[in-house]
C-alpha cells in the first residue's frame, strides 16, 4: 500500500510539521503518516434520510471497490427499501445487499445476526438495540455492540466474500443465517461447520433460474442445529429447510471476550463457485489480515487523487464523495477455477465467459460517473463497455437501468453517451461496430422491445421513437408521460451517436444524427422562453405552467429541463435570444422563490421539497437533470456566475454528514458532481472533448492519472471568500479560457489559478474562450 506522506498541509493541526520552511513559518503542517484517506471517509453520509426527504438515501456499504457484494447493517425490516436509516436505534441483522437504490431495492439478500441466552430468531423479537456511539463506520470495516446480547459483531469485506467476528459474553450464544424471502434454502453441515444454501429474493430483472448461493464457514464446532421454515414455524435439531422463507440456526457456549469468526462467501453461478470464491478471496486469512487487505484497496483507490486544503470539513466530504463514485457499477462476473472470467447472464440465466456489471442507472450516471472513469480509470471502463457488449449480445438491447437485469425505470437512451464518451476518450472498446449497431437499434427500433412480467420495459429502447424520428419530438397528447424529457435526452443521445459514428468514419450516419440532435428546437417556445410540450399537430400544450412538475419532464419541471441542451448551449442561447437573455434565463431560476405545481402526482415528491427547502430558489440541485446548469454561464461569457454559484453549492449542500447531500445520491452521480466540481471543472457533454471551468475548492488537487502521469489544479490564495477566478496559466501559460479539455488533463501539468473575493468579469470572456457548442462547431 502506498505510504500516505505529505498529501495534505492544514493549518490546524499543528503537531507534524511538513517541511522545515513550513516549521519555521509555523503556517502549515501535515496530517500523521499513522491517518490514511480512508479515515476520511464517512460511510453514513446520506443515510439520515426517509421516503419523505432524502439527504442522501444511503446506507453503510461495507464493501471493497465496485465489489460483487456489499454488507451492510438492517434497521428496517425485510424487503424495505430503506435498509438503514440513520435514526432507528435497533438492527436486525448484518445483510448481504446488491441494492443500488431504495426505489430499486435490493436482490439477493441474505443476513447474519448473533443473539444470547434465549434464542430469538424472528426478524421483531430478535432485533438489538444499539447506539452510533458504540458503532464504528468505515468502508473496510464495520462493527457495532448489540447491547441485547451483549455481543460485538463485526465485518469486512472482499469483492465476493466478507469475514465476520462476533465476540460473545459467557453464555449460550447463536449466529442466525437468514436467507430471506421469495425463495430460500439452508443446509447445515456440522462436520464441516458449514451452513451453505441459497437465497432468490428480488425485485426484478431475473430470469426463472436465477440463485444467489452461499457458503458460511465457521471456526467453531455447532453444539445446536436448528433451521426455520415459512411463517417462522422453528424446526429444532434440524439441518435443513427449503422454502419460501428459511434460517439456519448454530448455538454454542461461549466464553467472555470469546470470538466466534464466519467467512461468508457468495455466487450467482453454483454452490461450487462460492466456495472457490471464498478460498480464493479469504482463505486462511485472519480478520485483521482481511480488514488490511480491504483497507489497502480503498487506499489504492482513494489516493489517485489527493487534495491540500486548511478545511477538514471538505476533505472529509470530497472523500466521502469519493467512495460512494467507486461503489456503483458493481461487477456481476466471477473467475473460474482456471481464472477466467465468466459470468451469469441476469438476461438469459446462462453461465458465460466475460465481464459483467450492473446495478447503475445511466439517467444519473452518464452525467459524470462515466465521464470520471474515463479520467481517471479507463481499464475500467473498458471492462465496463465489454459488458455492455455483453448484455446487448444476451438480451438484444443494451441496459439504461440494470439490478441485475433490465428494470422498467427513468426514461432516455443514456447508453450512448456513456460508450460514444468512452471511444471518443480513447479508452479501449472492444466490439465498437456491435455497440455502434446497438446504440442505433435503440434509436430508431420500436419492436420486441423485452417483457418484465408482461410489461413492456420502458428504460430499454425509446419510448415513442416512431413519433420522434417522425416528428422530431415525442408528443404531448399520443399518451406518453414525460414526452418532453424524453425528446430532449433523445436529441442528446443522437449528438453522441453521431460524434462515434464520425470518429468512425461514417460520415452519412454522423450527419443523420447530428440532425436529429437538433430537435431540441422543436419544443423551445420564444413566447415564454422555456421548453414546452408539443401536441401531434404541431401546437403547444395548453395550459402550460413551467413551474409543473413531472407531466412533460421527469422528476422536474421546464424550468429544470429547459437546460438539458448539453451538446448545443450557444444553439440555445441563440433561440433565447442571445447571451444577455440567457443569462437572465439561468438568473431567474435562482432568483424566483421556491413555488412549485405538484398536481401531475397529486403529492409533494422528495425531490419538489428538496428544491423547496435549500433557499436556492427553483434550482433543484438534488435531482439530476439540473446539475449541469450553473455551468452553462461560461457558455455566454458569464462564468463568474458560475464560480460563485459552484462554491455556493459546494459548501452548503454537501457535508460529511448522515444529512450530507441534499437529495438522491443515485450510483455515485450525486458525489461525482462535488468531486469534479471540487476539483474545478466539471464534464457538461459527455463525448466532448472538454470540460467546464467552475470554481475549484482545494488549494491544491493532484490527479495521479492511470498513464503514469499527474494533473494539479492550483489556487494557493483559495478561500472562503476567495471563489473568483482572477487569471489562470496551464503549465505556466496564460490560460483565459473557460474550459480546458481532456488531452490537456491526460498529457499531464498544472492548471493553476488566482482567486479573489471581487469577480473578475473579464476572465475567459472572449469569443474563443467559451466550451464546445455544436452550433458553433458547424459554422466554423
Amino acid at each position: 500500500m502506498k505510504t500516505v506522506k505529505y498529501l495534505f498541509c492544514v493549518l490546524f493541526l499543528s503537531m507534524f510539521s511538513c517541511n522545515q520552511e513550513a516549521e519555521k513559518e509555523n503556517t502549515s503542517n501535515i496530517i500523521s503518516e499513522s491517518e490514511s484517506l480512508v479515515d476520511f471517509v464517512n460511510p453514513l453520509m446520506g443515510t439520515d434520510s426517509s421516503f419523505d426527504l432524502s439527504n442522501g438515501n444511503t446506507y453503510p456499504a461495507i464493501a471493497t471497490p465496485w465489489g460483487m457484494n456489499f454488507w451492510t447493517p438492517m434497521t428496517s425490516k425485510m424487503g424495505d427499501g430503506w435498509t438503514y436509516k440513520y435514526d432507528e436505534n435497533r438492527i436486525r441483522g448484518i445483510k448481504q445487499t446488491h441494492q443500488p437504490s431504495p426505489w430499486i431495492n435490493d436482490y439477493a439478500a441474505f443476513s447474519l445476526m448473533a443473539v444470547t441466552g434465549d434464542l430469538k430468531y424472528q426478524e421483531d423479537e430478535r432485533q438489538s438495540w444499539f447506539s452510533h456511539k458504540a458503532e464504528t463506520v468505515k468502508p473496510h470495516h464495520y462493527s457495532v455492540y448489540l447491547a441485547d446480547y451483549d455481543v460485538t459483531a463485526e465485518v469486512t469485506p472482499t469483492e465476493r466474500a466478507a469475514h465476520f467476528k462476533f465476540t460473545f459474553p459467557d453464555n449460550q450464544s447463536y449466529i442466525l443465517l437468514d436467507a430471506f424471502f421469495k425463495g430460500s434454502m439452508v443446509k447445515i453441515i456440522p462436520e464441516e461447520r458449514k451452513i451453505i444454501g441459497y437465497c432468490r429474493n428480488n425485485k426484478g430483472g431475473v430470469p426463472e433460474n436465477f440463485h444467489n448461493y452461499f457458503v458460511a464457514e465457521f471456526d467453531k464446532d455447532f453444539e445446536v442445529t436448528h433451521t426455520w421454515g415459512d411463517n417462522w414455524k422453528l424446526s429444532k435439531n434440524s439441518k435443513e429447510n427449503k422454502g419460501e422463507h428459511v434460517g439456519a440456526i448454530v448455538g454454542f457456549k461461549t466464553k467472555r471476550g470469546e470470538a466466534v469468526h464466519v467467512k461468508v462467501a457468495s455466487s450467482f453461478i453454483s454452490l461450487e463457485q462460492a466456495e472457490l470464491n471464498l478460498n480464493r478471496e479469504i482463505g486462511t486469512d485472519t480478520f485483521d489480515a482481511t480488514r488490511a487487505k480491504a483497507k489497502a484497496s480503498w487506499e489504492t483507490e482513494l489516493n489517485k487523487i489527493t487534495v491540500e486544503d486548511d478545511n477538514m470539513d471538505n476533505i472529509r466530504t470530497f472523500y466521502s464523495c469519493l467512495y460512494r463514485v467507486l461503489l456503483f457499477p458493481r461487477k456481476l462476473h466471477e473467475l473460474d477455477k482456471d481464472n477466467n472470467v465468466v459470468h451469469y447472464s441476469p438476461y438469459n440465466g446462462e453461465v458465460l465467459p466475460g465481464y459483467m456489471f450492473t446495478d447503475n442507472g445511466f439517467w444519473d450516471t452518464f452525467r459524470a460517473v462515466f465521464p470520471f472513469f474515463n479520467m481517471v480509470y479507463p481499464e475500467l471502463n473498458s471492462q465496463i463497455m465489454g459488458g455492455l457488449a455483453n448484455t446487448y449480445k444476451e438480451s438484444g438491447w443494451l441496459p439504461e437501468w440494470a439490478s441485475p437485469g433490465h428494470r422498467d425505470c427513468m426514461i432516455g437512451s443514456n447508453s450512448s453517451p456513456i460508450i460514444s464518451d468512452a471511444f471518443l476518450k480513447g479508452v479501449d472498446v472492444e466490439n465498437v461496430d456491435l455497440l455502434l449497431e446497438a446504440m442505433i437499434k435503440n434509436a430508431t427500433t420500436a419492436e420486441n422491445r423485452p417483457l418484465s412480467n408482461g410489461n413492456v420495459i420502458k428504460s430499454v429502447g425509446r419510448e415513442g421513437i416512431d413519433y420522434y424520428n417522425k416528428l422530431g419530438y415525442v408528443p404531448y397528447d399520443v399518451g406518453i408521460n414525460e414526452n418532453a424529457a424524453r425528446t430532449l435526452e433523445y436529441a442528446y443521445a443522437d449528438f453522441t451517436i453521431a460524434q462515434m459514428a464520425k470518429k468512425l468514419g461514417k460520415e452519412d450516419l454522423a450527419n443523420t444524427f447530428y440532425k436529429r440532435s437538433l430537435n431540441y428546437k422543436h419544443l423551445f417556445d420564444s413566447e415564454t422562453g422555456w421548453m414546452r410540450g408539443k401536441n401531434e399537430d404541431g401546437s403547444f400544450q395548453s395550459p402550460f405552467n413551467p413551474l409543473k412538475w413531472g407531466d412533460a419532464f421527469t422528476e422536474g419541471n421546464s424550468l429544470h429541463y429547459t437546460w438539458s441542451v448539453f451538446h448545443d448551449v450557444n444553439g440555445l442561447i441563440d433561440v433565447m435570444g442571445g447571451k444577455e437573455a440567457f443569462v437572465n434565463q439561468l438568473d431567474a431560476v435562482f432568483n424566483m422563490p421556491p413555488d412549485f405545481d405538484n398536481s401531475y402526482y397529486g403529492f409533494t415528491i422528495h425531490e419538489i421539497r428538496e428544491m423547496q427547502i435549500m433557499n436556492m430558489g427553483n434550482y433543484a440541485h438534488g435531482n439530476q437533470p439540473i446539475q449541469h446548469m450553473i455551468y452553462l454561464y461560461n457558455y455566454a461569457n458569464a462564468s463568474y456566475k458560475t464560480q460563485e454559484k459552484i462554491r455556493e453549492v459546494l459548501t452548503k449542500l454537501y457535508t460529511p454528514t448522515p444529512d450530507g447531500y441534499c437529495g438522491d445520491e443515485d450510483n455515485g452521480q450525486t458525489s461525482a458532481w462535488y468531486v469534479f466540481s471540487a476539483l474545478g471543472f466539471y464534464p457538461v457533454t459527455p463525448a466532448v472533448n472538454e470540460y467546464v471551468i467552475g470554481s475549484p475548492l482545494f488549494k491544491k488537487a493532484t490527479i495521479h492519472l492511470e498513464n503514469g502521469k499527474t494533473f494539479q489544479i492550483s489556487a494557493p490564495n483559495n478561500s472562503k471568500e476567495n471563489v473568483y477566478i482572477q487569471s489562470g496559466t496551464l503549465n505556466s501559460k496564460a490560460y483565459n479560457k473557460s474550459f480546458i479539455t481532456f488531452d490537456a488533463i491526460q498529457n499531464g501539468g498544472e492548471l493553476y489559478f488566482e482567486m479573489d473575493s471581487i469577480p473578475n468579469k473579464n476572465w475567459a470572456n472572449d469569443a474563443d474562450s467559451v466550451p464546445y457548442s455544436l452550433s458553433s462547431n458547424l459554422k466554423q
